[in-house]
C-alpha cells in the first residue's frame, strides 16, 4: 500500500487498468475449466496433448505446477474445489457431473486424480475413484512423492515429476 502511496498517481491508474482488463479478457476453458483468454484454451486444442489421459485437479493453479513439470502431455479438468464437508461443499459444488460427462465423450483409458495430498483431497480422490471404477476407465492418483498436507503450487517440479511417475491405481 504504502508503495503505491508513494508512486505518481499514473502508475496506480495504470495498475488498476491493468487489472481490469485482466478482468475483462480472462474466462474459463468451456471444456476444462482452466482460466484462459481463448475459449477453448491452448492445452484443449492442442492436437500434440494425449486425448485419451485426463488429469483431474482441484483449482485451474493447479495445473501451471503440473505443467512446469514436463511430465504430463495429457489434457485436464479442473473441479473447482475438494470435498469438504467442515466448509459446505459437496460433489454437487464441483464440476463432478461435468467430469463424468467428458468421461463418457472422450473415453480416455485414465482418469489421474491430482487433487492435494491432504484430507480433503484423499476424500475426492477415493469419491471420484469410486464414482468412475464402474465406467471401465483406469483411475490413477499421483505418488506420494508430495508431502501430507502440502499443497502441489509449492512442490518444486523434481517434485511433482516423480510423483506423475509413481502414480497408482486407486480403483
Amino acid at each position: 500500500m504504502f508503495h503505491l502511496l508513494n508512486r505518481p498517481r499514473a502508475d496506480a491508474q495504470a495498475l488498476a487498468d491493468a487489472i481490469v482488463a485482466l478482468k475483462d479478457r480472462v474466462q474459463l476453458c468451456s471444456r476444462c475449466f482452466a482460466i484462459t483468454e481463448d475459449d477453448p484454451c491452448d492445452i484443449c486444442c492442442d492436437p500434440q496433448r494425449d486425448a485419451a489421459l485426463l488429469c483431474v485437479v482441484a483449482e485451474p493453479k493447479d495445473i501451471y505446477a503440473l505443467e512446469r513439470t514436463a511430465a504430463y502431455n495429457g489434457r485436464y479438468h479442473v473441479l473447482g474445489g475438494v470435498i469438504a464437508p467442515m466448509d459446505g461443499i459437496g460433489p454437487a459444488q464441483l464440476r463432478v457431473r461435468e467430469l463424468i460427462e467428458r468421461i463418457a465423450l472422450d473415453d480416455p483409458r485414465e482418469v489421474v486424480v491430482a487433487t492435494n495430498p491432504n484430507a480433503e483431497g484423499e476424500a475426492t480422490a477415493l469419491y471420484l475413484s469410486r464414482l468412475i471404477a464402474p465406467s471401465g476407465v483406469r483411475v490413477t492418483r499421483l505418488a506420494y512423492g508430495l508431502p501430507i498436507g502440502g499443497d502441489l503450487d509449492y512442490a518444486d517440479e523434481g517434485t511433482l515429476a516423480k510423483a506423475l511417475e509413481g502414480r497408482r491405481v486407486l480403483a
